[in-house]
């Protein structure tokens, strides 16, 4: 495996090494070793997730409050998404700023996203299946969103798809309502940057 650091420090592209013959393909899109040493930190999986989306379906960004958070390790098993990870740690040098990762059944990167991140995708294609591996379950309550589409954050969100046919996004209501960056940071749903270092340095190694 090979890792990148993201431009949102804690987000890392993870390119996977593909074993390949006459059958098909072999690959590890996890490992626990490789990840803990390079990342810093394990990934304690709570619950794995799977979304299946249409070409333009755009969901985010999402982020939970910390603590406890929950970090993500995302992968694309088929078609083809653009994967963001946000900066929303109030306090953060980097703070809205983000980056983006093409998931897809090519390369077969995955992201992660550590508590504190919002995360977001758009799908590239019919059919495009997403796996979530998270480090804690889902919980309602927590679980907060910004709209995707703030200019303010100003994500330049792909306007064609891989099959080179034009994109318009597709929102849920709950995410075409979700509060700017500015409205959610005023309303205090955004984690601070003391908050996601303060439950990191106590969570066990």
């Amino acid at each position: 495996m090979e890792f990148r650091q993201l431009k949102v420090p804690g987000a890392w592209e993870i390119t996977p090494k593909q074993l390949g013959d006459p059958r098909g393909v072999f690959l590890e899109w996890f490992k626990a070793s490789s990840f803990a040493e390079t990342v810093g930190v394990p990934l304690d999986l709570q619950q794995a997730n799977c979304s299946v989306s249409a070409a333009g379906v755009l969901r985010g960004i999402h982020f939970a409050d910390v603590p406890p958070g929950q970090a993500k390790y995302v992968t694309c098993a088929k078609g083809a998404v653009l994967d963001v990870a946000v900066d929303l740690r109030v306090g953060s040098p980097t703070f809205g700023v983000w980056d983006t990762v093409l998931l897809d059944d090519v390369d077969r990167r995955a992201i992660y996203l550590p508590e504190g991140l919002g995360h977001a995708f758009l799908s590239l294609e019919d059919d495009s299946t997403v796996l979530y591996l998270c480090s804690t379950g889902y919980a309602p309550g927590r679980e907060h969103g910004i709209n995707p589409l703030d200019p303010a954050i100003g994500i330049d969100w792909p306007t064609t798809g891989r099959n080179g046919l034009a994109l318009a996004p597709i929102l849920s209501d709950k995410d075409l309502a979700a509060p700017s960056l500015a409205e959610a940071a005023a309303q205090g749903l955004l984690p601070t940057l003391a908050s996601v270092e303060a439950y990191l340095a106590g969570r066990p190694a």
